[in-house]
């Protein structure tokens, strides 16, 4: 149900760099907390898969920005200026922020493992609605390939620390990830709402205010009014 919006969204070049050019920041900023995963644990099997993803990551972010770099000089030459509409196309989310050096290895390969798998369905789709732009396709192939594979190898990494309790760690971190995203939904709503409320504020309840005021103002005398003694002597006093 969702292709066609998709589709519209990927038609404009413009649009598609500032997308990929947020993509690019997402895989960069993943890459830095796998590394720091990558020195934290105390596995040496996950240390080296840790900083060999890590190395994707960086590698996916530079060939995001150099597709949008390229995309970014067609819609300056053809004035496709488009805003983005990222909601419709979500990347990969990264660790969302995680605290990576309190999280233990089974927590985290779990929440990877949803992440990397999301990040491959949705590049998968992105694949389906880039017919008209080979370049862009062509990357999301490549990187979806690499997506799948840090999909398969965090699961079977799971399964070797914990292999009795490998679901109910994946199905703590599948909560984890809906609760980041309420958190998200929630965000927007109350950016909008509040927009909406300062909107209504500023254009119906602040000018009746004004008015009274400006009449106010013409009911007064100009120039300096004398004051009685008695409330000089009381000001005086308490000050």
């Amino acid at each position: 149900m969702i292709s066609p919006l998709q589709r519209l969204v990927w038609s404009h070049a413009g649009r598609r760099a500032r997308i990929l050019m947020r993509f690019a920041e997402v895989e960069a900023d993943g890459g830095r907390d796998i590394v720091r995963a990558a020195e934290a644990t105390d596995d040496p099997i996950l240390r080296g898969l840790f900083l060999r993803h890590a190395a994707d990551e960086a590698r996916h972010a530079t060939m995001f920005r150099r597709r949008a770099g390229d995309l970014i000089a067609e819609a300056a030459a053809g004035g496709d200026v488009e805003a983005a509409s990222e909601w419709l196309a979500q990347g990969e989310r990264g660790l969302d922020d995680l605290r990576v050096e309190q999280e233990t290895d089974r927590d985290l390969l779990a929440f990877m493992h949803l992440s990397e798998s999301a990040a491959a369905r949705d590049f998968a789709g992105y694949v389906k609605v880039l017919s008209r732009d080979p370049g862009t396709r062509a990357i999301f192939e490549a990187i979806g390939r690499d997506e799948t594979h840090h999909m398969t190898y965090t699961l079977k990494q799971l399964q070797r620390l914990d292999p009795k309790r490998h679901r109910w760690a994946i199905f703590k971190a599948r909560a984890r990830r809906l609760w980041k995203a309420y958190l998200r939904l929630a965000g927007a709503i109350g950016a909008v709402f509040g927009a909406v409320v300062l909107s209504v504020e500023y254009f119906v309840i602040l000018p009746p205010f004004a008015l009274m005021d400006r009449r106010a103002q013409r009911r007064e005398a100009p120039g300096w009014r004398p004051v009685d003694e008695a409330r000089a002597r009381a000001l005086g006093r308490q000050y």
